[in-house]
């Protein structure tokens, strides 16, 4: 069994997402959460920074469907020494002026985080 690096935490509302997904997708889902979990250096095509934002992508491909996830690190300011993250809200990727709308929603999000 790999050596768990990270910890995640869920919000409400990446766990309902997560809850309306087909078997299939969740276990995508569950494949890239797991490398996010086990590895230290995480590979691009799985974890990214979003430009100009605090936040990561977890990226996830299921056929043709491209589904972003929306991370924070909890306790580092860059994913790599994080041990905490926390997955805010996900979505299926349609083009790229859909980022901003979801780093607002990511960013309200996390704001409720950190009141709690």
């Amino acid at each position: 069994m790999d050596e768990q690096i990270r910890e995640i935490f869920y919000s409400d509302d990446y766990e309902s997402f997560y809850s309306m997904l087909n078997v299939r997708q969740q276990e995508k889902y569950d494949y890239v959460e797991h490398i996010i979990k086990t590895q230290r250096i995480v590979n691009s095509k799985f974890i990214k920074k979003i430009e100009g934002s605090e936040f990561y992508e977890a990226r996830i491909s299921v056929g043709s469907d491209e589904y972003r996830t929306i991370v924070f690190a909890i306790n580092a300011s860059n994913f790599v020494d994080c041990s905490q993250v926390l997955f805010l809200n996900s979505f299926l990727k349609k083009d790229k002026k859909q980022y901003k709308k979801e780093v607002r929603k990511a960013e309200k999000l996390i704001e409720k985080y950190l009141e709690d």
